[in-house]
């Protein structure tokens, strides 16, 4: 891939917003403030920025760590006493100063907006400095002998030589020449600066930062980890999160980087706004206790104020109807596509096999307490809290063989209080039916690897078009879970 100097937005950019995301925000900015004044809160987010910091060195290959490992240092904190000998592929002091190099970054990026400070190549440096203070050096192409050797690392400041990467099939990718780097940077953050005053989306002005930033590839390494607290620095300005990149994300990651190199963003930013969506829900899902603590009369005088100020909310009770009248549209439309389904596989398969049935079972208020284990074990994968208690509906497409196949979708609260924010989850088992209890129902898979949420601020249009698409994935996931058994 030849270099080309980096290009602004195109004019069509409306197009790329996220139409999941605003409804979700509404939700959290409504319940922001009692959120972040409380412990838990800050738990959450300190977790937050050391899963960032651990896969992000992950994602470079700078180090490798296993999942339990992984999990364990985001809980307990980043200390190496913690990290076994002998399970990771590099020294362990080393990794563990990059780590803290890099939740140092994340955490700094707080207190730089904090203090409204406009994003300069200053500081850019400043965060390469942070960054890679642990790195001592970096692989480059000697441009002589074509040898990949190991050099010093230039810390804060703009690279000296090259670093084009080969890849496998011997091309070159080349990034922007060290001789073009500082007008580049200048030209970024003017246009950066452009989209701040016109009010760019979050996760578009993020995706596009990001991306840009890497196309210039201003340091000799670390350019990787930089673009990520960029497009995190983007978030945190919106009072949003900061971006969260996993190694289960990486493949996706560098498609989408590589299709935004050919001048489609679009993946990108899904990619993006996916991560935002996550951090909404699972923030929005802390426990009953964050919402019910302070509740001193100056938080309520401050809560009146605000509701003053901005106009008087609609009720509670008339956030949870609306968004239940929602959920009846799309459980009616989830109806009739596996009514549809169903028709289909008959049709289909009348003149292969007559050793099998298939058929929808709806709810009935008798049964809301049905598939409570099957949702809530769903909730775990996808890392949420399922509340069945003030709203639960579901709907089952059974595929009957002797055993029988069961696409399950459930509709409920995220979280332990009800706002006026619903879910739908999809998950698929196999059940024994010469038995009745739960120990006949095989181990339980999701079939989306995001949950469909939605609320009393979604446009209706919009969110039936959301959701059929995600539907239509989930029943194409489940057909497959179905053929995958037989």
């Amino acid at each position: 891939m030849k270099w080309q100097p980096i290009e602004n937005l195109t004019s069509d950019w409306q197009k790329l917003a996220s139409d999941e995301l605003p409804p979700l925000v509404t939700v959290w900015d409504e319940q922001a403030e009692r959120l972040q004044n409380s412990g838990e809160f800050k738990i959450f987010m300190e977790r937050l920025c050391r899963e960032i910091a651990i896969e992000t060195g992950i994602i470079e290959r700078l180090y490798t760590i296993d999942r339990g490992i992984t999990r364990l240092l985001i809980e307990q904190g980043i200390n190496e006493a913690l990290i076994p000998h002998g399970t990771i592929d590099r020294p362990v002091k080393q990794v563990v100063s990059l780590i803290q190099d890099q939740q140092a970054a994340v955490e700094g990026l707080f207190d730089f907006v904090g203090r409204q400070r406009p994003l300069s190549t200053s500081y850019i440096k400043q965060l390469h400095q942070l960054l890679t203070q642990n790195q001592e050096s970096t692989e480059a192409l000697n441009q002589a002998t074509g040898q990949i050797t190991n050099v010093s690392l230039i810390r804060g400041d703009w690279k000296k030589l090259p670093n084009n990467p080969m890849r496998s099939d011997g091309s070159i990718h080349e990034y922007c020449p060290p001789e073009q780097v500082a007008s580049e940077m200048d030209c970024l953050l003017e246009w950066h600066h452009q989209h701040q005053e016109a009010k760019m989306p979050p996760e578009i002005e993020a995706a596009w930062l990001h991306h840009r930033f890497t196309q210039i590839h201003p340091f000799q390494d670390g350019n990787g980890r930089l673009a990520r607290c960029l497009a995190s620095l983007v978030f945190i300005q919106a009072k949003w999160f900061p971006l969260v990149i996993t190694r289960d994300d990486r493949a996706v990651y560098i498609a989408a980087s590589e299709q935004a190199d050919r001048g489609d963003l679009s993946d990108l930013i899904q990619l993006f706004s996916k991560s935002q969506k996550q951090s909404f829900v699972r923030c929005l899902g802390l426990s009953e206790q964050i919402l019910s603590e302070s509740r001193q009369t100056q938080t309520i005088i401050t809560a009146i104020a605000d509701k003053l100020r901005r106009g008087q909310l609609q009720s509670l009770a008339d956030r949870c109807q609306e968004v239940e009248y929602f959920s009846d549209c799309l459980y009616t439309i989830a109806s009739e596509r596996i009514d549809n389904l169903i028709e289909y596989i008959k049709l289909s398969l009348q003149n292969v096999s007559s050793d099998f049935d298939v058929f929808r079972v709806s709810f009935k208020p008798e049964h809301a307490h049905y598939h409570r284990y099957q949702v809530i074990e769903t909730a775990k994968q996808l890392e949420y809290f399922a509340n069945l208690r003030p709203y639960h509906k579901w709907l089952q497409l059974v595929i009957d063989a002797g055993s029988s196949t069961i696409i399950l979708l459930s509709f409920h609260v995220v979280g332990r209080e009800y706002r006026g924010l619903l879910a739908c989850s999809a998950c698929a088992f196999h059940k024994d039916n010469t038995e009745e209890n739960e120990r006949s129902i095989s181990e339980i898979q999701s079939l989306t690897d995001t949950l469909f949420q939605f609320s009393y601020a979604d446009e209706e249009n919009n969110l039936v078009e959301r959701f059929q698409k995600w539907l239509e994935e989930a029943l194409i996931n489940g057909l497959e879970y179905w053929n995958n058994s037989l």
